[in-house]
């Protein structure tokens, strides 16, 4: 078991620049001896007294994040979400809603209550509960509809840099098709309530996105 010091990364490996040597820490049982080798990097811990608190999601928002950096989201919003004057935060505000439609899509109010607390997302942006207070959440999504044929421009040309894609008109779809069936009992499906166009709420659904390329390649959300 191993535990790092908050040091800078540097060549995959953490790093004191004032020694110039490696910072890794080994664990041991505090019920053991410290081994000979561990000597002067080993600490010993009570692993009976250990516990596990507020645990949150870390991998699916990292990823998603740097997802959104790659699409240069950061950059385009810069200029057109300037902090408000109270302080709030609209880009880290978005670009939460973005994190949590991408990885466990639902509302803004289950945003708010419950997934917010679950999630590494203000660990990852520096930023505390007060990041998805509900009203902001919609205030935001509002102050989105002035940039919707920039924002739709910049994504394909980002689609087209990073992938090389080609098309002479871009067709963009969605869907979404539902289930009169037993409701969804595992977490990983994605079977979910929401809103529906079928006015079909009493049923879970899924929201399905479709692009065709020209060589007719399909991506599907």
């Amino acid at each position: 078991m191993y535990l790092r010091c908050n040091r800078r990364l540097k060549d995959g490996k953490d790093f004191d620049e004032g020694t110039q040597r490696s910072t890794q820490l080994a664990l041991f049982p505090a019920q053991r001896a410290l081994p000979e080798h561990a000597k002067g990097y080993g600490v010993q811990v009570r692993l009976d007294r250990m516990e596990l608190h507020r645990a949150r999601q870390w991998g699916a928002c990292w990823l998603a994040c740097t997802l959104y950096e790659q699409l240069g989201l950061p950059e385009f919003w810069a200029s057109r979400l300037p902090d408000s004057r109270e302080g709030t935060c609209w880009r880290h505000i978005l670009q939460t809603l973005v994190c949590y439609r991408l990885i466990d899509p639902g509302s803004e109010w289950r945003l708010h209550r419950l997934w917010f607390e679950q999630s590494a997302m203000g660990d990852l942006l520096g930023a505390d509960y007060a990041l998805v207070e509900k009203n902001a959440l919609y205030r935001c999504l509002d102050k989105l509809l002035a940039y919707k044929a920039d924002l739709f421009s910049h994504l394909r040309q980002r689609w087209q840099d990073l992938f090389g894609a080609r098309f002479d008109v871009l067709l963009y779809d969605l869907t979404s098709t539902y289930f009169e069936s037993e409701p969804p009992a595992e977490e990983a499906d994605k079977r979910r309530y929401g809103y529906s166009r079928d006015k079909r709420s009493d049923c879970a659904q899924v929201v399905i996105a479709l692009i065709v390329t020209p060589e007719g390649f399909s991506a599907r959300l």
